[in-house]
């Protein structure tokens, strides 16, 4: 690798940048292979440094081979998800065992305080029978390792909540560049660029990459999360409590995530969302109470309420931007 020119090597590895930072080199021409660029460093210098050329090789060789390798462990290949029964708030067992595959969308339906939330929770933890529910949780039909439950570096599921709230003094743009930047990905401003126009297709009031962050309404910051979500996060689960109250196009988010072939699961009171999704989970007194698959006459259903939702929508809009409903005829 340190046969590259140092142009080619921050085309393809941008973190290359990093590891002549830490040891203060400046680059002047970086048209220049590493080796060259290395073995034109006064020998004065690198003796300051307590090194030699090859030495200095030697750090660079190991260090764009840790970076390579951090790279490679974010890439989380998940296939399915199974969700094992434990008990509902009064001892009773719960009688599912359901695998999810990637694409599927599955919505999670019941009264207010029936334990969706708590279902979820679940989910994030990968619980083995350690939560109040005893509910069991496994990856590709496996216990997932230790190191996926609680290492930052394998994040299997991203959380999308009810209430999301930055408290980063920088802009939009800056703070999914940042984002970017930890995920290693290549063509940084090109995905950067995706994600905020991706965000403003989801929210009904538009920003600009040079919004700040904490100025952003509660529906704009959810629209900006579901978009970073779907197109930079490597989690391959993603969670999402009660979207419907985001102020954000629901069906065009939906989309957006299930585009990506990630396993979503959605909290939801929205009959809209509940119809969308592949199967629904019917939670009641803390339980898993039946899993019901949506049928054809369901989607029959759900064509006209799309319909009545985009009327719904026209109605909206026109109230926001100050407009008169006219007489009904």
């Amino acid at each position: 690798m340190e046969k590259l020119t140092i142009a080619e090597l921050r085309s393809t590895y941008p973190y290359v940048d990093d590891f002549f930072d830490v040891n203060g080199l400046v680059v002047e021409n970086d048209h220049q292979t590493v080796a060259e660029y290395i073995y034109d460093l006064p020998f004065l210098f690198l003796e300051d440094m307590g090194l030699e050329h090859e030495g200095l090789i030697k750090q660079f060789r190991a260090f764009m081979s840790s970076m390579q390798g951090l790279n490679k462990s974010q890439m989380l290949v998940v296939d399915s998800l199974t969700i094992i029964g434990g008990t509902d708030k009064s001892g009773q067992r719960e009688q599912t065992e359901l695998t999810i595959e990637r694409g599927e969308i599955i919505c999670i339906v019941g009264p207010t305080g029936s334990g969706k939330s708590r279902l979820l929770a679940d989910i994030e933890w990968m619980a083995q029978g350690d939560t109040p529910t005893g509910r069991k949780i496994l990856i590709n039909n496996a216990i997932p390792p230790e190191s996926w439950r609680f290492s930052i570096d394998h994040k299997l599921v991203a959380q999308l909540s009810q209430n999301m709230n930055f408290v980063m003094d920088i802009s939009v743009e800056d703070f999914v560049r940042l984002h970017a930047y930890s995920r290693m990905v290549q063509d940084q401003e090109k995905i950067i660029e995706s994600v905020i126009m991706c965000a403003n297709e989801l929210a009904g009031e538009t920003f600009d990459p040079s919004t700040p962050l904490t100025s952003l309404s509660g529906g704009q910051s959810r629209a900006l999360m579901v978009a970073d979500t779907a197109l930079l996060s490597s989690s391959p689960i993603v969670l999402i409590d009660e979207i419907e109250n985001a102020g954000i196009n629901r069906m065009k988010a939906m989309k957006l995530l299930v585009d990506q072939n990630k396993i979503v699961l959605i909290a939801t009171h929205d009959p809209l969302l509940a119809l969308m999704g592949n199967k629904r989970l019917v939670v009641k007194n803390g339980g898993i109470n039946q899993v019901i698959k949506t049928s054809k006459v369901e989607k029959l259903h759900l064509e006209k309420i799309i319909e009545l939702d985009k009327v719904l929508t026209e109605y909206r809009e026109c109230i926001r931007n100050g407009e008169i409903l006219l007489d009904l005829h």
